[in-house]
């Protein structure tokens, strides 16, 4: 695919299933796009990034713009994190490396206050944006992909010198027509902070029960249990967004919960962090809205005994050995 100089430069910074499914599809719309990589450097530059997608069909990135070191890269006008919120601290100097001069930094993560870490770390002069994703995609292997289903992005503006709010829609309109232009939708939302609990309603519950129960969303859609305490929790999350004063849309959960028993079979995110033996996003997706939800007045028992349940298993796998 042909570059189009007059197109912003685009870096990723964390190339795996979220970074690199939406760099590749980006690149091959014909954006200049480079790769930050960490242990799967060698493997994405010998053989590119291979996507093998339910919607797209299979999809390769030949000659891909990898680095093993940000001080590497181009200054690029947008940097996408898709790297996983227990990582942020360690990446800002990379993101700073990164950056060009006003730059634009879309965090393609979950949770909540995930901006609110990472911006004391960041030079003011940049932008600091979040991203919801809604998809289904995880890695199979090295700089290799696999793509469920979904891939919509909703976009809200966090942070940085775009005080005006002329100049803050302006820039999320133009991070929408980068997406749009690689057939990717996407929304602009006036209100990251309600956009981040809207995520969490699915979020925490089925990233927590997959890990806790070991099974993906068929079964636990399948389950009448399992599927009562999705819901049980799933209302949870919408009390505790309205005592932060987020009223999310009528029907919203069971919206989620409908869409969810029809999607093929999937793992999220957190169960192949515990198999893989990577710390899980707690922080950022159970004890950030806990302790939002109780200082508004509203505690969540059910998310509140996940939370306690997966930090004994993310503790208990972590120090776990290896298998040789």
């Amino acid at each position: 695919m042909t570059k189009d100089s007059t197109k912003p430069r685009i870096g990723i910074i964390g190339t795996g299933a979220i970074g690199g499914f939406y760099g590749l599809m980006l690149a091959r719309a014909g954006y200049d796009v480079h790769f930050l990589l960490r242990s799967e450097f060698d493997a994405v530059s010998q053989n590119g990034l291979r996507l093998e997608s339910k919607v797209h069909g299979p999809l390769t990135l030949e000659n891909v713009q990898a680095y093993a070191s940000a001080d590497d890269m181009p200054p690029c006008e947008w940097l996408l994190v898709g790297a996983k919120t227990t990582s942020n601290a360690e990446l800002a100097p990379a993101i700073t490396a990164a950056a060009a001069p006003n730059a634009k930094v879309l965090l393609l993560q979950n949770g909540l206050d995930v901006e609110e870490a990472l911006r004391p770390l960041l030079p003011d002069s940049l932008h600091l944006l979040g991203g919801l994703c809604f998809i289904c995609v995880h890695r199979t292997g090295p700089g290799q992909i696999a793509h469920e289903a979904f891939g919509a992005v909703n976009l809200g503006y966090h942070s940085g010198p775009g005080y005006g709010n002329n100049l803050r829609q302006s820039i999320l309109e133009h991070g929408a027509t980068l997406f749009r232009a690689a057939g990717i939708e996407t929304s602009v939302m006036e209100n990251l902070e309600q956009a981040r609990w809207q995520k969490l309603v699915w979020n925490i519950p089925y990233n927590g029960l997959s890990v806790l129960l070991g099974e993906g969303t068929t079964a636990l859609m399948a389950d009448a249990d399992s599927a009562e305490l999705i819901h049980e929790v799933m209302n949870e999350v919408v009390e505790g967004a309205a005592a932060c004063g987020y009223d999310l849309p009528a029907g919203y959960a069971e919206r989620l919960f409908n869409v969810t028993r029809q999607m093929p079979d999937y793992q999220p995110s957190m169960f192949h962090d515990l198999r893989e033996k990577r710390p899980l996003e707690l922080e950022a997706i159970y004890a950030k809205p806990l302790a939002a939800a109780l200082a508004g007045g509203y505690d969540m028992p059910k998310i509140r005994a996940l939370h306690h349940a997966l930090s004994f298993m993310d503790r208990r796998n972590r120090q776990a050995p290896t298998p040789l």
